[in-house]
């Protein structure tokens, strides 16, 4: 039961359900792969001298993000990645369970997803299947992470 919930449980307390790669980059990636298509660009491409050598690469790369589903649980995103790697070394499921939570590195993952930290103190407080329900709400409402992303450069975690 835990095991399905942390499915879509990003080990630092994200909702993966609410994440722009998985919820935009392979539905945008299949709708432009079709357009493309419809248009006749898989087969015109080669009497494009700037596209004979990029279009198949591109191509190939489109075909793949239409299938792309990035979960760390399942071996997706950086496997350097030290949030991933500190719970793991901790034999914590998600961050916010853990003791020091939030440390450092969560403060500057939470530098780019400012709902981070609140979040994460609301799993601890209603516990994973209920908070798991209000990301599916939030889903279903429309929200994503990418809407209120920070950029920022030089900020790691």
């Amino acid at each position: 039961m835990v095991k399905d919930l942390l499915k879509l449980v990003g080990y630092c307390g994200c909702y993966c359900g609410l994440c722009g790669v998985r919820v935009y980059f392979s539905k945008h990636a299949k709708q432009l792969k079709e357009t493309l298509h419809q248009e006749g660009m898989d087969f015109w491409y080669k009497y494009f001298p700037s596209m004979r050598e990029t279009f198949p690469v591109f191509w190939k790369f489109l075909g793949e993000l239409t299938k792309y589903e990035c979960s760390c649980r399942a071996g997706g995103g950086s496997s350097t990645c030290k949030i991933r790697l500190c719970a793991k070394k901790k034999g914590v499921s998600v961050c916010p369970l853990c003791d020091e939570y939030p440390c450092t590195l969560i403060e500057n993952y939470a530098k780019v997803y400012p709902t981070t930290i609140e979040d994460g103190k609301r799993l601890k407080e209603i516990g994973l299947e209920a908070w798991v329900k209000e990301q599916e709400e939030r889903a279903k409402q429309g929200f994503i992470y990418a809407h209120i992303k920070i950029p920022r450069k030089g900020v790691t975690w």
